[in-house]
């Protein structure tokens, strides 16, 4: 009975806290993962060195520390299924997620594109002062793409898997890589453990993502084949091994064109072509957001079923006859 309860109290858990994040979105104050940036700032300023072993011991501190957080919490919680609930909710950012991208989307169709260009950074961090109103919708396309897979189905596949400590590891790693996973002259070596976890963290991830936004193209007009195709013929030549999935498989859904040049505030990157459409315009701002909140409720879905059924298998495996 206790397996099967913390198994069932994880699927509940996970289906609660994606209803507060639908319902409430991000908490408005004393955010955790705002707090978990906090402490790793300081750490960093313990053990920042310009070397990679210093840096996976960064990470590895970070990231352990907050699963361990986490497991022992499961392991006193009571009842579990709130715990998980909260956890979902906190580390879940499908819903400012959108409406971010919806003010930038507002801002666009009122002609205000000094608005839509200060509003840019809470998705992207290119420099906004280089993008005209499709370079803005271009980029937000791309935003909402990758951080459906980060923010959303990343931390509800974890969240299956793993349950507390899993949703809260993984948002620490992907957490870590934005904070410290770049390729700068401070970042190039010290960063490089955060970053490689995160990429591992969101293989799976990634390419459910590509699968669910194939089977929920229709709903934005597109076509299953053709997001499975651009993610087969483009992904690969993205510089990284998870974001061109998914962003090649939402170019393909909405019919875009998503990468080329993009201009951050320090480089320039020629990004490769994912996608054989036109060029975004702001009404695809719309489609994405759309396209991202079925994948995501797709998601939540899977993963409900799944940490449900597992859980039944594993209870009947250990305990048969249990009731």
């Amino acid at each position: 009975m206790g397996r099967r309860a913390r198994w069932t109290g994880r699927a509940l858990g996970i289906g609660l806290g994606v209803v507060a994040d639908r319902l409430l979105g991000d908490p408005a104050r004393f955010h955790p993962v705002a707090g978990f940036g906090n402490a790793a700032i300081a750490l960093e300023k313990r053990m920042w060195a310009p070397r990679r072993g210093r840096g996976l011991a960064y990470t590895m501190t970070l990231v352990a520390s907050v699963a361990g957080v986490g497991l022992l919490a499961e392991w006193l919680g009571r009842p579990r299924s709130l715990l998980t609930a909260v956890a979902t909710w906190t580390v879940l950012g499908g819903t400012s997620l959108a409406r971010d991208a919806d003010l930038i989307a507002t801002a666009l169709r009122a002609g205000d594109l000094a608005g839509a260009r200060a509003l840019l950074p809470r998705l992207v961090g290119r420099d906004p002062s280089a993008l005209d109103a499709g370079g803005i919708a271009a980029a937000v396309v791309e935003s909402v793409a990758e951080n459906t897979s980060d923010a959303v189905v990343g931390a509800l596949f974890w969240g299956a898997v793993g349950g507390v400590p899993g949703l809260l590891g993984y948002r620490a790693a992907n957490t870590l890589d934005a904070m410290v996973g770049h390729h700068t002259d401070r970042y190039e070596k010290f960063g490089t453990a955060a970053a490689r976890l995160d990429d591992l963290a969101n293989l799976a991830p990634a390419r459910l993502t590509a699968l669910l936004v194939a089977a929920c193209a229709p709903l934005v007009g597109g076509s299953p084949r053709t997001a499975l195709a651009a993610w087969r013929r483009d992904a690969a030549a993205h510089p990284s091994p998870n974001a061109g999935v998914c962003e090649a498989a939402f170019a393909g859904a909405l019919g875009v064109r998503l990468g080329g040049r993009t201009v951050y505030a320090h480089r320039t990157e020629d990004r490769p072509v994912l996608g054989g459409g036109r060029h975004p315009e702001t009404a695809d701002i719309a489609r994405a957001v759309t396209l991202a909140r079925a994948v995501s409720s797709s998601a939540a879905v899977v993963a409900v079923a799944s940490a449900g059924i597992v859980g039944m298998a594993r209870t009947n495996r250990v305990a048969p006859g249990l009731s």
